[in-house]
């Protein structure tokens, strides 16, 4: 298998991770100046060693966009250099890792808030009022105005209010990390856009050199066959 060295380590690659500093983008062409002054446009480097230099790009991009990276800013650089995909967790992969309790209150907050609800506590409270005042003549378990009801509406309404914010605080954390995974996938998507500019600046550049090493080749072909035209002329 051919290898060549890279004048970054002087260590030897395969000659498909080859690449030249002159085909490099200039703003990664300068980071690598910093570090290593002597590259030049006709120095070598492997592909590996060039990925490293397109994170700090993007490294650099982010600092100089948003100021100090967050941990967002760094998990999306980690997936980016590891090829990973940022997935987004579904709540029924989520509820997996629920308590007992926020099951329980998701539960009571969804039955509480339906139709279903408002339609069996309808029949419940109609049932109770005509039995009190129809059936039994207001002399029942709970005359008229009702008092028992009235104090079972009340203990009904002031367990069911904390359960329900719990509830909700939770789906706000939910869509806070919702939010937080489209901020990722749009960061990655943006960063990746800029290093496929990269590489298709490269493929250009290199096959600008392919076309002129072909058209080398074919004038010197040219000029054998035309030497040869006027040494059977002679």
């Amino acid at each position: 298998m051919k290898t060549f060295v890279s004048n970054i380590s002087q260590k030897e690659f395969p000659i498909n991770e080859k690449f030249v500093g002159g085909t490099i983008r200039k703003s990664i062409f300068d980071i690598i100046i910093k570090d290593y002054p002597s590259f030049t446009k006709k120095s070598f480097l492997a592909l590996s060693e060039l990925n490293i230099y397109r994170q700090k790009y993007l490294s650099n991009y982010l600092i100089k966009e948003v100021g100090e990276l967050s941990s967002l800013e760094n998990d999306v650089l980690e997936t980016i250099a590891n090829n990973e995909m940022i997935t987004t967790k579904s709540t029924a992969e989520d509820s997996a890792d629920y308590s007992v309790g926020q099951r329980l209150a998701d539960r009571v907050a969804a039955f509480g808030g339906s139709w279903k609800f408002i339609i069996i506590f309808g029949l419940f409270i109609a049932i109770w009022i005509t039995s009190n005042i129809v059936f039994l003549l207001n002399k029942g378990f709970d005359p008229y105005p009702f008092i028992l009801l009235n104090l079972i509406l009340s203990c009904l309404a002031a367990l069911q209010a904390p359960v329900i914010m719990m509830s909700q605080n939770r789906q706000e954390e939910k869509d806070r990390e919702r939010s937080q995974q489209d901020y990722m996938i749009n960061l990655k998507a943006e960063l990746e856009i800029r290093t496929l500019h990269e590489k298709i600046d490269h493929l250009i550049i290199h096959q600008q050199q392919e076309l002129l090493t072909i058209q080398q080749v074919q004038v010197e072909m040219l000029e054998d066959i035309m030497k040869q035209l006027n040494l059977k002329s002679k």
